[in-house]
Protein backbone atom coordinates (compact mmCIF):
# COMPACT_ATOMS: atom_id res chain seq x y z
CA UNK A 1 0.00 0.00 0.00
CA UNK A 2 1.70 3.22 -1.00
CA UNK A 3 0.89 6.54 0.71
CA UNK A 4 1.83 10.38 -0.52
CA UNK A 5 2.35 13.23 1.41
CA UNK A 6 2.20 16.50 0.19
CA UNK A 7 1.87 20.14 0.93
CA UNK A 8 -1.40 21.67 -0.08
CA UNK A 9 -0.78 23.86 -3.00
CA UNK A 10 -2.92 26.68 -5.50
CA UNK A 11 -3.64 24.99 -8.52
CA UNK A 12 -0.64 22.58 -8.13
CA UNK A 13 1.41 21.07 -11.56
CA UNK A 14 0.81 18.10 -13.11
CA UNK A 15 3.28 16.30 -10.96
CA UNK A 16 1.61 16.37 -8.58
CA UNK A 17 -1.30 15.09 -9.61
CA UNK A 18 0.78 12.11 -11.02
CA UNK A 19 1.84 11.35 -7.20
CA UNK A 20 -1.61 11.30 -6.22
CA UNK A 21 -2.82 9.11 -8.69
CA UNK A 22 -0.03 6.76 -7.77
CA UNK A 23 -1.24 6.75 -3.79
CA UNK A 24 -3.45 4.62 -2.37
CA UNK A 25 -4.10 7.01 -0.02
CA UNK A 26 -2.70 10.61 -0.34
CA UNK A 27 -2.36 12.96 3.06
CA UNK A 28 -2.52 16.63 2.54
CA UNK A 29 0.08 18.04 5.20
CA UNK A 30 -1.80 20.47 5.96
CA UNK A 31 -0.29 21.66 9.54
CA UNK A 32 3.36 21.83 8.63
CA UNK A 33 4.91 25.40 8.70
CA UNK A 34 3.79 27.69 5.97
CA UNK A 35 6.53 28.16 2.98
CA UNK A 36 6.30 31.60 1.76
CA UNK A 37 8.25 31.32 -0.84
CA UNK A 38 6.83 27.96 -2.42
CA UNK A 39 3.51 27.14 -4.09
CA UNK A 40 1.04 27.48 -1.35
CA UNK A 41 -0.29 30.43 -2.59
CA UNK A 42 0.38 30.81 -6.47
CA UNK A 43 1.24 28.71 -9.44
CA UNK A 44 1.58 29.50 -13.55
CA UNK A 45 -0.32 29.53 -16.58
CA UNK A 46 0.63 30.85 -20.22
CA UNK A 47 -0.11 33.51 -21.53
CA UNK A 48 0.88 34.96 -25.23
CA UNK A 49 3.89 36.82 -23.11
CA UNK A 50 4.89 33.85 -21.70
CA UNK A 51 4.20 32.33 -18.27
CA UNK A 52 2.38 34.38 -15.75
CA UNK A 53 1.89 33.89 -12.00
CA UNK A 54 -1.63 34.03 -10.43
CA UNK A 55 -0.75 34.88 -6.26
CA UNK A 56 -3.66 34.40 -3.99
CA UNK A 57 -2.06 37.34 -1.64
CA UNK A 58 -1.88 35.89 2.04
CA UNK A 59 -1.13 37.62 5.47
CA UNK A 60 1.71 36.25 7.10
CA UNK A 61 3.30 39.65 8.60
CA UNK A 62 3.30 39.22 12.47
CA UNK A 63 2.44 35.11 12.75
CA UNK A 64 6.26 34.38 13.19
CA UNK A 65 6.39 30.97 11.93
CA UNK A 66 2.26 29.93 10.81
CA UNK A 67 1.30 26.81 10.02
CA UNK A 68 -0.66 25.93 6.25
CA UNK A 69 -4.11 25.80 8.52
CA UNK A 70 -2.96 29.36 10.06
CA UNK A 71 -2.63 31.69 7.08
CA UNK A 72 -5.56 34.06 6.05
CA UNK A 73 -6.15 35.52 2.70
CA UNK A 74 -5.89 39.41 2.44
CA UNK A 75 -9.46 40.27 2.57
CA UNK A 76 -10.26 43.84 0.31
CA UNK A 77 -8.12 42.27 -2.54
CA UNK A 78 -10.00 41.65 -5.73
CA UNK A 79 -7.78 38.82 -6.52
CA UNK A 80 -10.31 36.71 -7.23
CA UNK A 81 -12.02 38.70 -9.91
CA UNK A 82 -7.94 38.92 -11.48
CA UNK A 83 -7.47 35.48 -11.43
CA UNK A 84 -10.47 34.51 -13.32
CA UNK A 85 -10.37 37.63 -15.68
CA UNK A 86 -7.02 36.27 -16.81
CA UNK A 87 -7.98 32.59 -17.49
CA UNK A 88 -10.73 34.29 -19.92
CA UNK A 89 -8.22 36.15 -21.36
CA UNK A 90 -5.48 33.56 -21.99
CA UNK A 91 -7.83 30.69 -22.35
CA UNK A 92 -10.92 31.86 -23.69
CA UNK A 93 -10.07 29.93 -27.29
CA UNK A 94 -8.99 26.55 -25.34
CA UNK A 95 -10.51 23.35 -26.97
CA UNK A 96 -11.84 22.72 -23.38
CA UNK A 97 -12.62 26.04 -21.85
CA UNK A 98 -16.10 25.86 -22.06
CA UNK A 99 -16.38 22.47 -20.56
CA UNK A 100 -13.91 23.71 -17.38
CA UNK A 101 -14.16 27.20 -16.84
CA UNK A 102 -17.58 27.46 -15.16
CA UNK A 103 -16.41 25.22 -12.83
CA UNK A 104 -13.39 27.44 -11.53
CA UNK A 105 -16.27 30.18 -11.58
CA UNK A 106 -18.02 28.40 -9.38
CA UNK A 107 -15.13 27.87 -6.81
CA UNK A 108 -13.68 31.15 -7.04
CA UNK A 109 -16.71 33.09 -6.53
CA UNK A 110 -16.58 31.75 -3.22
CA UNK A 111 -15.60 34.37 -0.18
CA UNK A 112 -12.17 32.26 1.57
CA UNK A 113 -11.05 33.50 4.62
CA UNK A 114 -7.90 30.52 5.14
CA UNK A 115 -5.67 29.45 1.93
CA UNK A 116 -5.80 26.06 3.50
CA UNK A 117 -9.76 26.21 2.59
CA UNK A 118 -9.72 27.73 -0.46
CA UNK A 119 -6.80 24.55 -1.94
CA UNK A 120 -8.27 21.55 -0.25
CA UNK A 121 -11.88 22.72 -2.56
CA UNK A 122 -9.49 23.54 -5.33
CA UNK A 123 -7.80 19.83 -4.98
CA UNK A 124 -11.49 18.45 -4.98
CA UNK A 125 -12.10 20.67 -7.97
CA UNK A 126 -9.20 19.77 -10.10
CA UNK A 127 -9.78 16.25 -9.07
CA UNK A 128 -13.41 15.80 -9.94
CA UNK A 129 -12.33 17.54 -13.18
CA UNK A 130 -9.84 15.25 -14.36
CA UNK A 131 -11.55 12.15 -13.02
CA UNK A 132 -9.37 11.33 -9.89
CA UNK A 133 -10.82 9.41 -6.87
CA UNK A 134 -8.32 8.58 -4.24
CA UNK A 135 -8.62 8.56 -0.39
CA UNK A 136 -7.62 12.12 0.58
CA UNK A 137 -6.92 12.71 4.79
CA UNK A 138 -5.72 15.63 6.57
CA UNK A 139 -2.23 15.59 8.54
CA UNK A 140 -3.80 17.63 11.12
CA UNK A 141 -6.94 15.30 11.28
CA UNK A 142 -4.69 12.03 12.47
CA UNK A 143 -2.88 13.39 15.86
CA UNK A 144 0.47 12.20 14.51
CA UNK A 145 3.64 14.40 16.00
CA UNK A 146 7.21 13.69 15.83
CA UNK A 147 10.48 15.40 13.79
CA UNK A 148 10.44 15.49 9.87
CA UNK A 149 11.28 11.79 8.91
CA UNK A 150 10.17 10.67 11.98
CA UNK A 151 6.23 12.44 11.36
CA UNK A 152 6.32 11.03 7.99
CA UNK A 153 7.19 7.53 9.40
CA UNK A 154 4.67 7.32 11.90
CA UNK A 155 1.78 8.11 9.45
CA UNK A 156 2.82 5.81 6.72
CA UNK A 157 2.34 3.20 9.77
CA UNK A 158 -0.66 4.90 10.95
CA UNK A 159 -2.19 3.76 7.29
CA UNK A 160 -0.48 0.73 7.11
CA UNK A 161 1.67 1.88 4.11
CA UNK A 162 4.35 -0.35 3.14
CA UNK A 163 5.36 2.39 0.32
CA UNK A 164 5.99 6.10 0.69
CA UNK A 165 6.02 7.95 -2.86
CA UNK A 166 8.16 11.05 -2.18
CA UNK A 167 9.30 14.22 -4.17
CA UNK A 168 13.11 14.15 -5.20
CA UNK A 169 13.59 17.32 -3.20
CA UNK A 170 13.32 15.06 -0.32
CA UNK A 171 16.26 13.43 -0.93
CA UNK A 172 18.67 16.18 0.87
CA UNK A 173 17.14 15.55 4.16
CA UNK A 174 14.56 12.40 4.00
CA UNK A 175 16.24 9.88 6.64
CA UNK A 176 15.57 6.53 4.45
CA UNK A 177 16.91 4.49 7.47
CA UNK A 178 13.88 5.36 9.47
CA UNK A 179 11.80 4.44 7.00
CA UNK A 180 13.68 0.94 6.35
CA UNK A 181 13.41 0.34 10.41
CA UNK A 182 9.81 0.50 10.16
CA UNK A 183 9.41 -1.77 6.97
CA UNK A 184 8.47 0.55 4.67
CA UNK A 185 9.89 0.89 1.08
CA UNK A 186 10.88 4.89 -0.05
CA UNK A 187 10.26 5.34 -3.79
CA UNK A 188 11.04 8.87 -5.49
CA UNK A 189 8.92 9.93 -7.97
CA UNK A 190 10.88 10.84 -10.97
CA UNK A 191 8.27 12.41 -13.34
CA UNK A 192 8.62 12.95 -16.59
CA UNK A 193 7.06 15.73 -17.85
CA UNK A 194 4.97 15.34 -21.07
CA UNK A 195 4.38 17.50 -24.09
CA UNK A 196 0.71 18.53 -24.77
CA UNK A 197 -0.92 20.51 -27.02
CA UNK A 198 -0.79 24.55 -26.11
CA UNK A 199 -2.04 27.61 -27.20
CA UNK A 200 0.81 30.83 -27.85
CA UNK A 201 3.37 29.33 -29.19
CA UNK A 202 6.40 26.89 -27.80
CA UNK A 203 5.38 24.38 -25.08
CA UNK A 204 6.37 25.42 -21.65
CA UNK A 205 6.49 22.82 -19.04
CA UNK A 206 5.52 22.97 -15.30
CA UNK A 207 2.70 24.82 -15.55
CA UNK A 208 -0.71 25.07 -13.07
CA UNK A 209 -2.59 21.85 -14.45
CA UNK A 210 -4.97 24.09 -15.67
CA UNK A 211 -3.42 24.57 -18.76
CA UNK A 212 -3.79 21.37 -19.34
CA UNK A 213 -7.34 21.18 -18.40
CA UNK A 214 -8.27 24.18 -20.46
CA UNK A 215 -6.28 21.95 -23.42
CA UNK A 216 -7.41 18.97 -22.94
CA UNK A 217 -10.34 18.38 -20.59
CA UNK A 218 -10.73 15.85 -18.91
CA UNK A 219 -8.49 13.33 -20.81
CA UNK A 220 -5.44 15.18 -19.45
CA UNK A 221 -5.30 12.56 -16.35
CA UNK A 222 -4.41 10.08 -19.75
CA UNK A 223 -1.52 13.20 -20.74
CA UNK A 224 -0.01 13.64 -16.83
CA UNK A 225 -0.18 10.18 -15.70
CA UNK A 226 3.91 8.83 -15.70
CA UNK A 227 3.59 5.15 -16.32
CA UNK A 228 4.79 2.71 -14.77
CA UNK A 229 5.68 3.98 -11.64
CA UNK A 230 9.41 5.40 -11.82
CA UNK A 231 11.21 3.72 -8.83
CA UNK A 232 14.55 5.79 -8.70
CA UNK A 233 15.51 4.23 -5.06
CA UNK A 234 14.10 1.99 -3.21
CA UNK A 235 14.97 0.69 0.66
CA UNK A 236 13.17 -1.29 3.36
CA UNK A 237 10.88 -4.12 2.87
Amino acid sequence: MRVVVLQPSYLPWLGYFDQLVKSDVFVVYDDVQYDKHGWRNRNRIKTARGPEWLTVPVLTHGLGKPTNREVRIAPNDPWRRKHLQALRTHYAKAPAFSEVFPAFEAWLAREWDFLVELNLAGLRLLCDLLGIRREIRLSSAMGIDGGQTERLVRICRALGATRYLSGDSARTYLDEAAFAAAGIAVEYHGYHHPTYRQLHGEFVSHLSVVDLLMNHGAQGLEILVDAPVPVLEERGA
